[in-house]
């Protein structure tokens, strides 16, 4: 079901409830031997609505009129909604043993002894709020993974090798679209490039 928000999302103010910093995320995960990637399942529908505004998220079909139970996708802030949850779930062990963005959760664990405890750390907290997570995308006990785009490993955070395939494979940019999307690719592996912004304004020069 794909519903379009546009006009609830016009009347609704913006949460100023903060996302994470990707790059400080990443950051955080260097030097953990073990590495625990997982995925909440069905993310925003395990938040449920407020009596009081279910009937916001009302939508028509041929057999009538029906709103959601439970937050759905699309709404303004369902992001920095999840987000608030996920911080107050976990708040004694984010910074610790557990990193999350919205539904991306990393349990990193600095010694091989202490693996066991912090997923049962994790997990503990994650049946008392009734918190499901998706079967088909998680990493148990690795020592390297994607996290945010980045690959994650013990040494510390090194380039997606899918985007610079993506950045490599390009064909010359023919017009401003491409050029943005060169740019976004540039962007992402930015950490990576020594002085790359007078790379880039020497080469955008001539």
């Amino acid at each position: 079901m794909c519903v379009d928000y546009t006009d609830l999302n016009k009347a609704c103010s913006k949460d100023s409830f903060p996302l994470p910093r990707i790059d400080q995320l990443v950051d955080a995960m260097s030097g953990h031997q073990m590495l625990s990637f997982m995925d909440a399942y069905s993310r925003y529908n395990q938040i449920r609505m407020d009596p009081v505004d279910e009937e916001e998220t009302a939508f028509q079909t041929d057999k009538g009129l029906y709103c959601y139970k439970v937050m759905p996708f699309g709404l303004k802030n369902a992001g920095e909604t999840y987000q608030l949850l996920m911080n107050k779930v976990f708040k004694n062990l984010i910074g610790h043993s557990i990193e999350v963005y919205i539904d991306d959760m990393l349990v990193k664990t600095l010694e091989r002894t202490k693996y066991i405890f912090d997923l049962e750390q994790c997990f503990s907290l994650l049946r008392h709020y009734n918190i499901r997570l998706n079967p088909t995308k998680y990493a148990f006990g690795v020592t390297s993974g994607k996290f945010l785009g980045f690959m994650v490993t013990h040494r510390g955070i090194e380039a997606n090798p899918e985007k610079i395939k993506a950045l490599r494979d390009m064909v010359s940019p023919r017009n401003i679209k491409e050029v943005q999307r060169l740019n976004e690719r540039i962007a992402a592996l930015s950490r990576f490039l020594v002085r790359l912004g007078d790379k880039y304004f020497f080469s955008s020069k001539y």
